[in-house]
């Protein structure tokens, strides 16, 4: 329950509320002490009597056991700090090289110490230094990269491409960790929020986006897969145009998407939904020229077109998420 306290005024005009009593000595507050007071984006004031005390680092222990990967990763994205690897007897090679495997994919956490039973691990990372948007820009750069070269990998029939396609997966992976991270330490630091200009309501957006983002990559890997299948097998003519054709709308539709995310802009979401008549007009053209190639590669090709297809829908989910700026700056 919320303690409530009536608004006073001096004489001279200036208003003044009580803290409550409990809350001052927790903190050691004392006549004269001084507190932060912010105002938050809906009219809260947020007081905060450590404003000048320095974050101090979050530890947490982990035992070894069968899902310890799972376990780093999740306590990274809680924003801990340090994170304690501890066996009762000796850690032996597998739970080593398992979490090695785990510090690859994380960005910022590195092994600072190691024994014969423990393993401790330090995110290195200053939170401030990295904006949601920025993150996720790079995030959505490397995913849209990976459209385009599949594709290409696709109609050239260029396997050694797909492949890079599918290695690319994992830096991108890395990012979608970070920014979960840096926004759940937002979500949990008033301070930080102001100082990133990112408001806490605004990272369940930005986790939403992030993972649509990550999703499109993973088609991308999907569809990398199964141009390596077909083995660096040829396309006829018009078959390669209809898949540009589809690329282009498909990639248009995220660009768009994404930029609209990013500037509150209402009219560029709503065009990503009409290109959904070209989508289901291209996609209707490739599986009919579809049965003049190979059974061999039908399969695949059909395949693909659903995952392109996949792409597109991602698109539009996140032209769903965007609210217009000025709208949310005159809340």
């Amino acid at each position: 329950m919320p303690t409530i306290r009536k608004v006073q005024c001096t004489s001279s005009g200036t208003f003044f509320v009580c803290v409550p009593k409990t809350w001052a000595q927790h903190y050691g507050l004392k006549k004269g002490s001084m507190i932060a007071a912010n105002e938050a984006y809906d009219g809260k004031l947020i007081l905060d009597p450590q404003y000048n005390v320095p974050l101090t680092s979050a530890t947490v222990t982990l035992q070894s056991g069968p899902f310890l990967s799972r376990e780093i990763i999740g306590q990274y994205l809680l924003g801990f700090d340090i994170i304690r690897v501890e066996s009762k007897d000796r850690i032996g090679f597998e739970v080593r090289d398992v979490v090695k495997n785990v510090v690859d994919r994380l960005i910022g956490l590195e092994i600072v110490e190691e024994d014969y039973s423990n393993i401790t691990l330090q995110c290195l990372l200053d939170p401030s230094g990295f904006p949601p948007e920025k993150i996720l820009r790079r995030g959505y750069t490397i995913a849209a990269s990976m459209h385009r070269d599949v594709v290409n990998a696709l109609i050239n029939g260029d396997v050694t491409l797909a492949k890079s396609v599918v290695a690319r997966d994992a830096e991108g992976n890395r990012l979608y960790f970070l920014l979960v991270r840096i926004l759940r330490t937002i979500v949990q630091n008033p301070s930080l929020s102001e100082k990133l200009g990112v408001r806490p309501i605004d990272c369940l957006d930005y986790r939403l986006v992030a993972s649509l983002v990550e999703a499109i990559g993973d088609e991308c890997v999907r569809i990398a897969l199964k141009t390596i299948e077909l083995k660096g097998a040829k396309l006829f003519d018009d078959m390669k145009r209809l898949f540009v054709d589809f690329h282009s709308a498909c990639f248009d539709a995220h660009q768009t998407a994404l930029n609209a995310f990013l500037n509150g802009n209402i009219a560029e979401a709503e065009d990503v939904r009409k290109v959904q008549e070209k989508i289901e007009r291209v996609s209707a053209d490739i599986e009919e020229v579809t049965r003049k190639q190979s059974l061999e590669v039908v399969p695949q090709i059909l395949a693909i077109v659903a995952f392109l297809r996949q792409i597109f829908e991602h698109s539009v989910d996140i032209a769903d998420l965007v609210i217009p700026k000025k709208n949310v700056s005159s809340s």
